[in-house]
């Protein structure tokens, strides 16, 4: 199946790279592929108030759309707390930093993880934990 793998790879560089395009804080990808039944990676990034959390969200959107990319769902979207975006093989959950905190769901699995440098405006590829 390297057609999916790839299609999956390309669809998590997007993901990453919307997050960055709306400078979202503190973005660590997760691999769980081989421990979720939901999704293949998980992109967990913050926003330091409720409206930019909401900002951030519709970013991602709006920027995934152009690559004629559609979520499957959007959870959370009217109180800016935490937003869940699903696109299927990658889930991104946008966090208001202390319900990000309060959750610290970074950590609810042990699996391989990428931290994002947010000052960069993309990225072009994965590290060797996201293989």
């Amino acid at each position: 199946m390297p057609a999916k793998k790839n299609l999956t790879r390309e669809r998590l560089i997007l993901c990453i790279n919307a997050t960055l395009q709306r400078k979202a804080k503190e973005i660590v990808v997760l691999n769980l592929k081989e421990i979720s039944a939901f999704t293949d990676y998980m992109i967990i990034c913050s926003g330091s108030s409720e409206r930019e959390v909401q900002a951030i969200a519709q970013a991602i959107q709006q920027y995934l759309k152009k690559a004629k990319i559609s979520p499957l769902g959007v959870e959370g979207e009217a109180n800016g707390q935490w937003i869940l975006l699903d696109y299927d093989d990658v889930v991104i959950s946008v966090f208001y930093e202390p319900v990000r905190t309060f959750y610290n769901l970074e950590n609810l699995w042990d699996a391989p993880r990428m931290t994002v440098d947010e000052n960069k405006k993309e990225i072009k590829r994965l590290n060797k934990e996201m293989a």
